[in-house]
């Protein structure tokens, strides 16, 4: 257990620019053992409270600016020019400092500490004033971000993982509420056969904006001769973000349209949790000569739902939960709208299917995890002059 006497040590300086410190200046952690207008050693005064040291420092004032101080660092003993500046406290009460000789920034704090406080300061400073001290130098590189994001990602738009946000309900006011609303969706997701992959889970701070409007009348207002004014009220409440992976990989599909076709072949459908699945593919179409349904067959073979997750670059991925409990999800009619649109101009589609885990036993384990036999999906549908009609975004 460390002494609990105090010396006079520097505190920390008032130089925010630490890539500017050296050991030549006054550095956190410093011992002051004495103080002296010149550096022989017969010369120094110690002082054994900052209130001595001040007043040292001030007699010294009257007749030189530039001191020597006599300091303890480590094991070392060094002795460091320095310029004595009064602080401002008060004109009936004076205090003085030192600040380093070589730039005026440089201010330091003094303080009464014991002896480990000083000895944690001093290795906090030597690893600022000595960065390099420990490892070998290091030099700023070039990097080909661009031909990376093309070569490694499967679309360079793509961030590889993704994350839905959970707001709180109205009235919930527990972050574990929220939490387990969370967990709940994406256990049921991976549940029904979604190939997610779990990375994390995190709060999140959000904050709500509602106008607040001013209650004065027209009348108080004609008479203030203001107009009223609607006030932003903010209200920050805290989510929880899901961050997971899009299955072990994300699979580039394009689908290349031939002359005579009028549709890419290919049904969705819309799960419960707001994903956009394959539901059937038309043999021998855009759809099927890209590998859709070979991945389809293999997905339903190890019961797990074949997910879209970017179309055309663009997520299709539920993104958020609002305070009101709804999952806010992709737009299947625009879905519908980018597929007819490339059809009708014969151009081809890209998109991204959620890869399915390599190995038997997830394959396994998701079966028996499956809370039912068949996952629950909503057929995308079109309503016109209230009446719901079916199709196939393709």
């Amino acid at each position: 257990m460390g002494s609990l006497q105090t010396v006079v040590c520097v505190k920390k300086v008032k130089q925010e620019a630490m890539e500017d410190w050296d050991e030549t200046m006054p550095l956190p952690g410093d011992v002051i053992e004495g103080v002296a207008e010149g550096d022989d050693d017969e010369l120094f005064v110690s002082a054994k409270a900052k209130s001595d040291l001040s007043a040292h420092l001030g007699k010294i004032n009257q007749q030189f600016e530039v001191v020597w101080l006599k300091v303890k660092r480590g094991d070392a003993t060094l002795k460091l020019r320095a310029r004595i500046i009064q602080e401002k406290v008060s004109i009936l009460h004076k205090k003085f400092t030192i600040r380093a000789a070589t730039d005026d920034r440089h201010v330091a704090v003094l303080g009464d500490l014991t002896l480990d406080q000083c000895s944690e300061l001093q290795e906090m400073s030597r690893r600022i004033s000595n960065p390099d001290g420990g490892e070998f130098n290091r030099r700023g590189v070039k990097y080909e971000w661009r031909k990376k994001l093309a070569l490694h990602l499967p679309d360079h738009r793509s961030t590889v993982i993704s994350s839905i946000l959970f707001n709180p309900l109205e009235g919930e006011h527990s972050i574990e509420a929220t939490t387990s609303r969370c967990m709940a969706w994406f256990c049921a997701a991976v549940s029904s056969g979604a190939p997610l992959v779990f990375v994390n889970i995190q709060s999140e701070q959000i904050v709500n904006i509602t106008p607040e409007k001013n209650k004065n009348t027209g009348k108080e207002s004609w008479w203030s001769g203001k107009q009223q004014n609607n006030t932003p009220n903010l209200k920050v409440v805290h989510g929880i973000r899901l961050w997971f992976l899009p299955g072990i990989s994300e699979v580039p599909l394009e689908m290349v349209p031939v002359p005579g076709e009028v549709r890419f072949g290919m049904d969705i459908q819309r799960t419960e949790e707001g994903f956009i699945c394959v539901s059937a593919v038309t043999k021998g179409s855009a759809a099927d000569r890209c590998g859709l349904n070979s991945l389809l067959e293999e997905a339903k073979a190890n019961n797990y739902l074949l997910l879209i997750s970017r179309l055309e670059g663009k997520s299709v991925i539920p993104s958020n939960v609002s305070s009101t409990g709804l999952i806010h999800c992709c737009d299947h009619s625009e879905i519908r709208s980018t597929l007819v649109s490339a059809m009708d101009r014969m151009d081809s589609v890209k998109l991204h299917i959620m890869a399915l885990p390599e190995s038997s036993d997830a394959a396994q384990a998701n079966e028996t995890s499956k809370a039912s036999n068949d996952p629950k999906i909503f057929p995308l549908k079109e309503h016109h002059n209230n009446l719901s009609i079916q199709y196939n975004v393709s």
